[in-house]
């Protein structure tokens, strides 16, 4: 079934014209039909039972792939009537939202599926008892049934589209890649090129969980693929088990952070914003190699704490050797690039990539053959399933969401909340984010909160830089007619720069239903753009929190369950490690990190690296040395000063010195210290 599956996903996105709208209840059906076959309804002891179980699951199965045909089939019939309902419009519209949430009890729990009812039931009835805001009149039960199933903006909407293009085709292209071998490459070439320093086993784990991970895109599958490997090599080199656990898990959950896969969030994020799926990669790979390099921060300075060796091994290949005999693993993300710079969609660019990986495999000792092939499809059919199951039921909240213009409604409280302070509204998300994550899988978290939050974010982000334009005396004069119109006594001033106080003031004279028009005026509409990237990718970094931030953190549990280490403890380990997780973000919202062009985007990455660093020597109170407490406590305002955005070049560089000066001083201090030891 999964190879069936494979392929017909493979016909949907290279030479089908079937509508969106069949394509994604065959999609529904197929990976529902999976998942009823691979994720019991529940456990039975007996034989019998067993067999009653699969019984029913092949029903619940078949049952899901009648739905898709049934719409195929009568889809045309119903508008016919008038989208009057049947009553096999009925029986068939309820079993599909009640398979969908049956499926996604098994695969992901209790949460979505009772937030979904909430939801669904909320515009149907309830809402209309709700005072205040969140008061909505309600639909009637045809309606809601018809927009979740039949409508396209449900469970079947852009989400499910998603999933069966972006997400489907990216995880076979990753089954295919570790099929061929280049899994094990991965991890050779992370050993080979960072095992033989002092803490190389670390570096190792962040090196690997980062290629990895643009490979799967998944922090659990770069855990348990990697943590196997690297966990036991760190403990062998003399770091504590749950450190050893904890980077493990904090580099593995970059990996959805790492381009080109994202997980999903490349692919959501691409339709959400409408910037192409290669802009929003290119922007989010030197955020990523600043987590990764944050992370590796952590490795150094407790290698130097723990005393770690070195682990010398004759048997390990040379990076030459290991190059020489596995190159060709790097051509299909070679031809992925190029295909997506030469113009092909991201869909047709997996495709061929997987095509590569193939005949990239034939130059290898083990070249793939027609099994090879065959079980690379069901790796990942497989892999997806959860996945789809996932977003197909997302896609129900989104539409109630949608529906009822209650993100709207959302945005806006969040921001009288925070009383208009991009900050505050950050930690507001922050905190959301955490308390969802405890229900929901990262994907589902990030589709939850960017359909809520992300117009709020984008609004600030967008007043900050047109903030900035008018303090700097830089409005085009397009925008200034807009104050002509609300506060013709203050266009002189627009024409100086000015203190962000009188900006601020200058701003808020501008009534609300001008506000829009004001930045479409006074921002280009590739900065526009970039905002809400910006936007998004503030929350898609914050959703990630909950797989390493207890109490549910199942990447750190995973790699605790290898280490041989208490579960929670491992879970705050993991949360310390992955600080950037919190700060990069914020650069995001106050730095060109990814609005910018490439030299500031690359100056304040520069100066975040450094900073970041000093932060970490706060926290650990370590260098290449113990720090005294005073200069431990000047670490913080160090690293602050060359993270915060005063847009003064010389605080950074003075702040970067500083360091500088620290950081000589501290070897030096070591090196001294460790003489008299040796003698």
């Amino acid at each position: 079934m999964a190879i069936v599956t494979s392929v017909i996903h493979l016909y949907f996105n290279t030479v089908s014209t079937l509508s969106e709208l069949w394509t994604s209840a065959l999609h529904f059906g197929l990976f529902g039909l999976i998942c009823a076959l691979t994720t019991p309804m529940l456990k039975a002891r007996s034989v019998s039972g067993q067999r009653l179980v699969l019984g029913v699951d092949v029903f619940l199965g078949l049952a899901a792939l009648a739905c898709a045909v049934y719409l195929m089939l009568f889809e045309n019939a119903l508008y016919e009537r008038g989208v009057n309902f049947s009553t096999g419009d009925w029986i068939f519209s309820i079993a599909a939202v009640l398979l969908i949430l049956e499926f996604a009890r098994r695969t992901v729990g209790w949460f979505i599926p009772v937030l979904c009812i909430l939801a669904l039931s909320y515009v149907a009835w309830w809402g209309q008892y709700v005072d205040g805001i969140f008061n909505f009149p309600g639909l009637t039960w045809e309606t809601v049934l018809f927009r979740s199933y039949i409508g396209g903006q449900g469970m079947l909407g852009s989400i499910a589209r998603i999933s069966w293009t972006y997400v489907f085709m990216f995880i076979l292209f990753g089954a295919f890649l570790v099929k061929s071998g280049a899994g094990d490459f991965i991890i050779e070439l992370a050993r080979c090129a960072a095992g033989r320093f002092v803490g190389g086993p670390g570096f190792v784990a962040v090196f690997s969980s980062g290629l990895m991970g643009s490979v799967s895109g998944s922090s659990v599958a770069n855990t348990v693929s990697t943590g196997v490997i690297t966990i036991p090599l760190m403990r062998k080199a003399g770091f504590p088990p749950r450190f050893a656990a904890g980077v493990e898990a904090a580099a593995s959950t970059g990996g959805q952070l790492m381009p080109p896969v994202m997980g999903a969030g490349a692919f959501i994020m691409a339709s959400y914003t409408q910037v192409s799926y290669l802009t929003i990669i290119s922007v989010a790979a030197l955020p990523a190699l600043l987590y990764f390099l944050s992370v590796a921060m952590f490795v150094r300075i407790e290698a130097k704490r723990s005393h770690a060796i070195k682990l010398e091994d004759d048997n390990t290949p040379s990076l030459k050797e290991v190059l020489k005999d596995g190159w060709h693993f790097l051509l299909p993300l070679v031809v992925l690039v190029a295909a997506l710079v030469y113009g092909f969609t991201p869909t047709y660019a997996a495709g061929i990539a997987i095509l590569s990986v193939i005949v990239a495999s034939w130059l290898s000792k083990h070249p793939m053959g027609p099994k090879d092939i065959l079980e690379a499809m069901v790796m990942g059919a497989r892999n997806i399933t959860t996945t789809a199951i996932l977003l197909i039921t997302v896609g129900l909240i989104v539409m109630v969401v949608s529906t009822t213009g209650i993100g709207n409604t959302f945005s806006i409280m969040i921001t009288d909340w925070a009383g208009g302070s991009l900050l505050i509204t950050i930690v507001l998300v922050a905190l959301a984010s955490l308390i969802l994550g405890m229900g929901l899988p990262v994907t589902a978290a990030y589709i939850v909160l960017a359909t809520l939050s992300a117009p709020a974010i984008y609004n600030l982000i967008a007043q900050s830089q047109l903030l900035d334009m008018v303090m700097n005396g830089n409005l085009p004069e397009q925008a200034k007619s807009i104050f002509m119109l609300v506060a013709p006594d203050k266009l002189e001033l627009l024409n100086s720069p000015m203190d962000r106080a009188t900006a601020q003031q200058l701003l808020a004279s501008v009534p609300d239903t001008f506000s829009n028009q004001l930045l479409e005026q006074a921002l280009s509409p590739a900065t526009l753009s970039m905002a809400l990237v910006a936007a998004h990718m503030v929350i898609f970094w914050l959703s990630q929190d909950s797989n390493v931030t207890p109490p549910v953190c199942l990447t750190a549990f995973a790699a605790a369950a290898i280490a041989g280490t208490p579960q929670m403890r491992t879970g705050f380990t993991a949360w310390k490690l992955a600080k950037g997780l919190y700060i990069v973000p914020l650069l995001f919202a106050y730095s060109p990190l990814i609005t910018g062009d490439f030299d500031q985007m690359l100056q304040v990455f520069c100066f975040a690296l450094f900073g970041i660093y000093a932060i970490v020597a706060g926290l650990e109170g370590y260098l290449e040395h113990p720090l005294n407490p005073v200069v431990r406590v000047l670490m913080f305002p160090i690293g602050v000063l060359m993270l915060w955005p005063h847009g003064q070049i010389l605080f950074d560089v003075a702040g970067l010195v500083i360091f500088i000066i620290a950081f000589v001083w501290s070897s030096r201090h070591g090196r001294r210290l460790a003489r008299p030891a040796a003698a």
